[in-house]
C-alpha cells in the first residue's frame, strides 16, 4: 500500500511535468505572434487542459491494454508470472524514465514527446522483468509508432495547405489589419488545441494509476467497460492543468520563436490543423504525441508561407531527439527495474523502490537546478533568437551573465592587487 501510494503520487508528477513540457503546444505561437500575453495564454491553457481531461477514457483504455502485458485482457486478472509487488515496480520504473527524460528535454528546451518518454519507460521496464512477452508489440505499433510517423508528417502537410491559402485568400488585405484579424482566430484555435491536449494526455496517467490498481487488485474488469472512479479523473485533470499554467517556458520558446519567424496567419493555421489530429485521434483511442503534431504543423506553416525561413537545424535537433525518446527512456526504466529488483532482493521491495525513487527526486532536483541558472519565463521567452547558437536562452540574458561575470571577476582581482599592495607595504 505504501508503494501504490507512492507511485500514484509519482504518476501525478508525470502528468504534471507532462503540463508544463507540452504547454507550448498549444500557446507557443499565439505568445510569439503577441495574439496573448505569456502569463494569460498559460493560464487559459491550464484551466482548458483542466476541462479537456474529462471529456474521454479512450486513451487511458489505450495505456492499459495495448503497451505492457502485466494482465489478462479478458477477466483484468494478473498474469500468473507477475506478483504484486513485481507489477508495481515495473510501473513505477517505467514512471521515472519517462520524468527523467522530460526534464532533460525540457533543460535543453527540446519539444520531445511525453507520451512517447512515458511508453518508453514503461517498455524497458517490462522487458527488463519479464522480457519480450512483457510488451504488447502490436498495440504498440498500431497505437504509439504509426501515428508517431504519421501525425507530423500528415499536420505539416494540412499546415501548409492551410498557410498558402490563406496567405492567398488575404493577399489584398494589408499586413497591419490582417494581423489583428488573425490573432481572435488564434486565441480561439489555441483554445481548441489546450482543450485536445488534455482530452489526449492527462488519460495516459489515467491509464498508468489504473493499471497500478489492477495490478494490486483494487481495481478489476475493463476500464472501458466499467470506466474510472472519479477521483483519478480529477487528479490527472489538476496535475495537468497546474503543470500546464506554470508554463514550460524553454519549450514554448523553441516552438515560438526557434523553428519559424511565425505570423499569425501562420499561428491560426498551424493551431487548426493540431486540434483537428488530436481530437480525432483521441476519440480513436490513439495515444498520440500532441508535440510531434505541433511540431509538424508549426514546420508546415514554414514551408506553406511564401519566403517564410524555416531553422532546419533546430527541426533537424528536435526529429534526433524524437527517434531516441523511446529508447533512452526504456534504458532509464529498465535500469530503475534492475536497481530496484537488487536492492529488494538484498533488502526488502519496497527498500528497492524507495531507492529509485530517491534518485528520481535527486536528479529531478539538479535538473531545475540547472535550468534556473540560464532561466527562461514569461519576461524573456518572445527574446530574439540567436542563430549563431540555437541556444533556447535568451542571448541577451547571456551576455548579462557573461559581464556580470566578467565584472565579479574584476573585483576580485582588484581586492587581491589591493590585500598584495598592503602586504607589500
Amino acid at each position: 500500500m505504501i508503494i501504490l501510494v507512492l507511485l500514484i503520487a509519482t504518476a501525478l508528477a508525470f502528468d504534471f511535468t507532462n503540463g508544463f513540457h507540452d504547454t507550448g503546444n498549444a500557446m507557443a505561437t499565439s505568445i510569439a505572434t503577441g495574439a496573448l500575453k505569456p502569463k494569460t495564454a498559460v493560464l487559459l491553457a491550464g484551466v482548458l487542459n483542466l476541462v479537456g481531461a474529462f471529456l474521454s477514457v479512450e486513451v487511458a483504455v489505450t495505456v492499459t491494454t495495448s503497451v505492457i502485458k502485466v494482465q489478462d485482457s479478458k477477466t483484468g486478472h494478473l498474469l500468473p508470472n507477475i506478483t504484486p509487488s513485481m507489477g508495481l515496480t515495473i510501473i513505477f520504473a517505467g514512471l521515472i524514465g519517462g520524468i527523467l527524460w522530460n526534464l532533460l528535454t525540457w533543460l535543453f528546451g527540446i519539444p520531445s514527446s511525453s507520451s512517447h518518454a512515458l511508453f518508453g519507460g514503461l517498455i524497458g521496464a517490462a522487458l527488463a522483468a519479464i522480457g519480450t512477452s512483457g510488451v504488447k508489440w502490436d498495440g504498440i505499433l498500431q497505437k504509439v509508432i504509426i501515428p508517431a510517423v504519421a501525425a507530423p508528417l500528415i499536420a505539416g502537410v494540412v499546415a501548409a495547405a492551410g498557410t498558402w491559402l490563406v496567405y492567398r485568400i488575404t493577399r489584398n488585405v494589408v499586413k497591419k489589419r490582417r494581423e489583428e484579424g488573425f490573432r481572435w482566430g488564434q486565441i480561439a484555435t489555441a483554445s481548441l488545441v489546450a482543450l485536445s491536449h488534455g482530452t489526449n494526455d492527462a488519460q495516459k496517467t489515467m491509464g498508468v494509476i489504473a493499471l497500478a490498481l489492477i495490478t494490486t487488485g483494487h481495481l478489476t474488469g475493463n476500464v472501458k467497460e466499467t470506466g474510472l472512479p472519479f477521483w483519478i479523473i480529477a487528479s490527472c485533470a489538476l496535475a495537468i492543468g497546474l503543470g500546464t499554467y506554470l508554463g514550460g517556458w524553454r519549450v514554448i520558446r523553441t516552438l515560438g520563436k526557434g523553428l519559424v519567424e511565425i505570423e499569425s496567419p501562420q499561428g491560426l493555421a498551424a493551431e487548426a490543423s493540431s486540434a483537428a489530429i488530436i481530437l480525432s485521434s483521441s476519440a480513436a483511442g490513439m495515444a498520440l504525441s500532441t508535440t510531434h503534431v505541433a511540431t509538424g504543423s508549426i514546420l508546415g506553416t514554414g514551408v506553406g508561407k511564401p519566403g517564410a525561413e524555416v531553422r532546419w537545424a533546430v527541426a533537424g535537433r528536435m526529429v534526433l531527439a524524437w527517434l531516441v525518446t523511446l529508447p533512452a527512456a526504456g534504458i532509464v526504466g529498465a535500469l530503475s527495474y534492475w536497481l530496484s529488483h537488487f536492492i529488494g532482493n538484498l533488502t526488502t521491495p519496497m527498500a528497492g523502490d524507495l531507492i529509485i525513487f530517491a534518485l528520481l527526486v535527486v536528479l529531478s532536483g539538479y535538473m531545475w537546478w540547472r535550468a534556473q541558472q540560464e532561466k527562461v519565463d514569461s519576461s524573456n521567452v518572445n527574446a530574439d533568437w540567436d542563430d549563431s547558437t540555437n541556444s533556447v536562452v535568451p542571448a541577451g540574458d547571456r551576455e548579462a551573465e557573461v559581464g556580470a561575470s566578467a565584472e565579479v571577476s574584476d573585483k576580485d582581482a582588484s581586492k587581491k592587487s589591493s590585500a598584495n599592495d598592503t602586504a607589500s607595504v
